[in-house]
């Protein structure tokens, strides 16, 4: 009977320490260009963002948007392994928030969002439909396209990250319930004694 609560024990408690291939098939944000609460003067071309594991195109869904809600990205992502990129049409200078959702190997979706600050931006559109100015073609940005540096740290607004502790807790119970049983083990050996 004891040896039978031992093997129960280990049964329950091996499947549940193994759960690592899983969870790694669960995918996040590991960085992004401009890095997540940024400030920039300068807008960049693009916007890139960094996962874990290569998003596949057919899931991902990326969009940028300014203040007033304007959108500032026309243009496929593009995908080059873990990294996504989307081109970047500035506008007016203020708050920029670049919104994701991405499948994971796993099938479970990702979203989350990166915000960063464009201190420098264009003059606000008439509310008339003019000709642009002479000096500059439709839809040309008027602020100087290169790239700020941004080191790659993780963005904090992700808003899936439930999937990181889960295995956790799952190595908890099993651990508890090992020792469980191989406690009932020793009691039972010392109870024959």
């Amino acid at each position: 009977m004891a040896r039978g609560l031992l093997v129960l024990g280990l049964a329950a408690g091996v499947p549940v320490l193994l759960p690592a291939a899983p969870a790694a098939a669960h995918n996040s944000l590991t960085g992004s260009d401009p890095k997540n609460g940024a400030r920039v003067a300068t807008a960049p071309k693009r916007i890139e963002l960094r996962f874990l594991a290569s998003p596949a195109p057919a899931t991902t869904k990326i969009t940028v948007t300014g203040p007033d809600n304007v959108p500032a990205t026309e243009g496929a992502p593009t995908f080059a392994g873990n990294r996504v990129s989307v081109p970047f049409t500035p506008g007016a200078a203020g708050l920029y928030i670049v919104a994701y959702r991405i499948g994971s190997a796993d099938g479970h979706p990702v979203s989350g969002e990166v915000r960063f600050t464009l201190t420098t931006g264009t003059a606000a559109a008439p509310p008339s439909t003019s000709a642009a100015p002479p000096s500059a073609a439709p839809g040309t940005p008027a602020a100087s396209p290169t790239t700020s540096a941004a080191s790659p740290t993780p963005a904090a607004d992700e808003a899936d990250d439930a999937g990181g502790t889960g295995w956790l807790w799952a190595v908890a119970v099993a651990v508890a319930l090992v020792a469980l049983g191989g406690g009932l083990l020793l009691r039972r050996r010392s109870a024959r004694r």
